[in-house]
């Protein structure tokens, strides 16, 4: 029987799966009444059924039923059967395997009846289970634990300063979990594990051979290997509610839980108090430079417009451009009197009366003295700059806004500055000490009882856990 011949076999059961229905399906009774059936005209159709019904029904019939078809598929379809145990070597290969281990975990209990140290549960429970107490009593290292709580505080700027200027600076804020946070890295960092090694030698502490291999620190480590080791000896929790900074930290010697504990809250008050100092002097001092920028440039203004004036002989070229204004506007309503005054006495008298002609010589003065009113006020004057009134007022003007300007500037400045100096008191922190680092009596680590049933807990889950994949395993077989 060829490749096409088992693959039509199997479009055969699934045609006669469709045609029953799921709990039909499911009746080994049914299915085996079903094969002997098929049996008489398709044996490959019924050896494939019964098949199924081994899978629901594990019984001696079933099995017995199966080996008779199996008998005479070898005699009617020898190569049907060789196509089935050709077809996937590697998956033979791993049956027997399994069968194979499946085989040998089974004969362990039945390889010595009379011992019981030969049982699966001894073997992989109680000799596990041994050791590791063992290790957890009488091999592993104390390690003592000293713990010290701290908190980051800054000055209450709200009852050292003017109200309007913490106001202005917006004092009052509550201080987030920033400091916190950055004070739990620069713990972690390498800055402080150099710190640290070079103050107290803690390689050599941790690496000391007197100690347990599984507790000590290797010989010769790595920063990422003494990173890590670190990161387990020292344990740091924060209360999102009082910000209360608590360092916890192990040594195989309590005097030396102790004095790390102390070194590094030494070391991070340090670094609280350098941060704050180094940002604050860095802000004062930029808002510093730019407020003697703003000063040179409104001294420089101040200077310019005072040496305007002096070189142009006028304390303020606006009021005086108003009073030449005021003058010829004042010459001009007097000629424009004494011309209606001159209309009316022509009316009634010649050109040449005596007040005619002394009206005429006082409008000629008039209209003489308003055309050099004006030249002051547009035409260059015989002054020594050379340049008009208008010119001038004009000079003025843009010194003046200049001016203006540069003082608005200094102004803001000013209050940037003293807004910086209250901002700069503000970065001022310091780390209070609220328990210092005590020094254990007791050991802490290893928690003997809690391992030890935590160990006995995961073994038996895992032996549970392999009996179970093993009978499956054996069920399926």
């Amino acid at each position: 029987m060829t490749r096409i011949t088992i693959k039509e076999v199997e479009e055969q059961y699934q045609i006669l799966k469709s045609s029953y229905s799921i709990e039909d399906w499911s009746n080994h009774h049914l299915l085996v009444e079903k094969a002997k059936e098929i049996a008489t005209t398709n044996i490959p159709l019924a050896y494939r059924l019964m098949q199924r019904v081994k899978n629901l029904n594990y019984d001696n019939e079933t099995l017995s039923y199966l080996d008779e078809l199996k008998t005479k598929l070898a005699a009617n379809h020898p190569e049907l059967l060789e196509s089935h145990s050709s077809n996937s070597p590697k998956l033979k290969r791993v049956r027997d395997k399994v069968s194979l281990v499946i085989q040998v975990l089974k004969n362990i209990p039945s390889k010595r009846n009379d011992g019981y140290m030969y049982k699966p549960s001894f073997i992989f429970i109680f000799i596990p289970f041994i050791v590791f107490a063992f290790y957890q009593i009488v091999w592993a290292s104390p390690r003592f634990e000293s713990r010290t709580q701290l908190i980051v505080k800054q000055p209450d700027g709200m009852t050292t300063l003017d109200p309007t200027m913490a106001l202005l600076s917006g004092i009052g804020a509550n201080p987030s979990n920033n400091d916190n946070e950055l004070l739990k890295a620069y713990i972690y960092s390498n800055d402080m594990i150099s710190y640290l090694e070079s103050e107290l030698k803690m390689t050599k502490h941790f690496s000391n051979r007197n100690y347990d291999i599984f507790s000590r620190l290797t010989d010769n480590p790595s920063k990422e290997e003494l990173n890590k080791y670190f990161n387990k000896m020292v344990q740091i929790d924060i209360n999102d509610i009082s910000n209360v900074f608590t360092v916890s930290t192990q040594g195989f010697k309590a005097e030396y839980a102790q004095i790390l504990g102390k070194t590094i809250t030494q070391r991070a008050e340090w670094f609280i108090n350098e941060i704050g100092h180094t940002l604050a002097k860095e802000q004062l001092n930029f808002v510093v430079k730019e407020h003697e920028v703003t000063e040179r440039r409104l001294q420089k203004a101040k200077s310019t417009i005072l040496n305007f004036q002096r070189i142009n002989g006028l304390l303020d070229p606006e009021a005086e451009g108003l009073a030449f204004q005021r003058i010829t506007y004042e010459l001009e309503g007097k000629l424009a009197a004494k011309q209606a005054q001159l209309n009316a006495l022509l009316s009634g008298m010649s050109q040449e009366a005596p007040q005619v002609l002394a009206l005429k010589t006082e409008i000629s003065s008039l209209e003489n003295e308003m055309q050099v009113q004006r030249k002051r006020l547009t035409h260059k004057t015989s002054t020594d700059t050379g340049k008009s009134v208008g010119e001038l007022l004009a000079k003025y003007s843009d010194l003046k806004i200049d001016l203006e300007l540069a003082l608005k500037a200094y102004a803001s400045s000013q209050i940037s500055l003293e807004k910086s100096r209250i901002e700069a008191y503000r970065q001022l922190k310091y780390l209070v000490v609220i328990e210092s680092p005590t020094i254990p009596e007791d050991a802490k680590y290893p928690k003997v009882i809690y391992n030890i049933a935590l160990f006995m807990a995961v073994i038996l889950m895992l032996f549970v856990i392999g009996r179970i994949v093993i009978a499956t395993v054996d069920e399926l077989r």
